[in-house]
């Protein structure tokens, strides 16, 4: 049964026992394959990156149309933020994957004489990987990228709430890519329920809290290795000692209108909500009467067109939901504070964010933020370059998430660095054996700490315990 057509069973019926032996079919497919060896050589790598890479090209247009469909996103903006970033990516796998697959020599003491050690990049096997909807190609091909490149076969979940970008990953990936290594299933949150009852190799979640705990229930009856790309709240801390708030206020007031002109409905530069539920969702958080009250500019909606007008507000209450919960959507929370160095209580009293993005010039404030809070990464003066930059690893820590990927940490995150060690018959350290005396005792004490001459003379008798 191909890819395509798992597909639509799955999506019609999902929680029908027939269609899931169906899909515990092309399991096996995944697990023969891996059990064959193939994904292991560098060839195939390498092959499936340059295939991916050429999916990315080709097929530019229906990403575009699905970005388009799914959340109303320009080809600019879906350029930018998905299609670029990941042939940035895929070019910067296929140049490091032969570094990357090479053994690492390891170090041993003096006192292992003679042997030698390395560290062995291997493929942990079968990966599931379930994605999100608000970067539905990113974030579905990024982990991917790294899962192929260190040799598992993979089993991908898009995200039903993007339908259009789900069925054009659905469409083309065995188009393009080894459909006996990777696969993609479409579906509903039950059918990730059944694929998570499932023995896998390695899970790879992107979403929210409330279903990383699933997954994490599901991953724990098997001992299964989780990565969770989870999120949060991210704050923005901006130095406002040059200017006073109504001046910042006032230029946030001027500059949507100057990206996205007097009406930005009428903007396509402006993306719309991926549905009706996410919709309802925001305009809930707009609704709350304290909430509604802070709003300084914007607010309006258009249920039928999944539009948010982008809305400012200025101290909403702190136990609200706009305050507690993460937003994605077109909605900007300012919350003022005496002292920006009051900023760094506020940030530790609530959990970890993803990221800190920080804007000021102050060197000693910068300091404080960079010792004084906890978070997956911190940036000063930007809010793009620590997801853009393949050296620099992306992943949260706390209620953010945990484990990390992006460049080469994509391709650590889906392997195991066996230790391989190897010693000579030619010597042995003889004290490690019983009989034991004090004299042994004294030998391992200086052993441990390395302290060889110690071992040369208690061993000759010219030094006692």
């Amino acid at each position: 049964m191909s890819t395509t057509t798992m597909t639509k069973l799955c999506n019609s019926y999902p929680t029908t026992p027939q269609i899931m032996l169906e899909c515990e079919k092309e399991l096996e497919v995944l697990k023969e394959t891996f059990k064959s060896g193939k994904t292991k050589e560098e060839s195939w790598r390498r092959s499936q990156l340059k295939n991916l890479l050429k999916l990315l090209e080709e097929k530019e247009n229906d990403i575009f149309k699905a970005l388009k469909q799914d959340l109303g996103k320009h080809k600019v903006e879906a350029y930018r933020d998905e299609v670029g970033t990941l042939v940035k990516s895929v070019h910067y796998a296929l140049d490091g994957l032969k570094q990357w697959m090479s053994p690492k020599k390891a170090k041993l003491p003096i006192a292992a004489f003679p042997s030698s050690a390395e560290l062995l990049p291997e493929p942990l096997g079968l990966v599931l990987i379930i994605s999100s909807w608000n970067f539905p190609f990113s974030l579905s091909l990024e982990p991917l990228i790294g899962a192929i490149a260190a040799g598992n076969v993979v089993l991908l979940k898009p995200s039903d709430q993007a339908p259009a970008s789900s069925s054009v990953l659905a469409k083309i990936i065995p188009n393009y890519l080894d459909n006996k290594a990777i696969k993609v299933i479409e579906g509903d949150y039950t059918v990730g329920d059944k694929l998570l009852q499932q023995k896998w190799d390695k899970i790879f979640f992107t979403g929210s809290p409330k279903v990383a705990q699933i997954v994490m229930g599901a991953a724990a009856k098997h001992l299964t290795p989780v990565t969770l790309e989870l999120g949060g709240k991210c704050p923005a801390i901006i130095d406002s000692l040059s200017s006073s708030w109504d001046k910042k206020v006032k230029l946030i007031k001027l500059g949507i209108p100057k990206m996205l002109g007097e009406n930005p409905k009428e903007s396509h530069s402006i993306s719309r909500i991926v549905n009706k539920n996410q919709f309802l969702r925001l305009k809930n958080l707009l609704d709350e009467p304290m909430v509604k009250k802070s709003i300084i500019y914007g607010g309006s909606s258009d249920e039928d067109n999944l539009y948010i007008e982008p809305t400012v507000l200025l101290d909403p209450p702190l136990q609200s939901t706009i305050m507690t919960d993460e937003i994605f959507g077109p909605l900007l929370p300012i919350i003022t504070l005496d002292k920006i160095e009051d900023s760094i209580e506020f940030i530790n009293a609530r959990p970890k964010p993803l990221t800190i993005y920080a804007f000021t010039k102050n060197e000693e404030f910068k300091r404080k933020i960079t010792k004084g809070t906890s978070s997956g990464s911190l940036v000063f003066n930007d809010t793009i370059i620590q997801y853009a930059a393949d050296t620099l690893p992306f992943g949260g820590v706390g209620q953010s998430g945990f484990g990390r990927y992006h460049g080469k940490f994509s391709f650590d995150t889906f392997s195991h660095e066996k230790a391989i060690a190897r010693r000579s018959f030619l010597t042995d350290i003889w004290f490690r054996y019983p009989p034991w005396s004090d004299h042994t005792l004294q030998l391992f004490r200086s052993a441990f700490i390395y302290d060889y001459l110690s071992v040369v003379l208690i061993t000759l008798g010219l030094k006692r315990a």
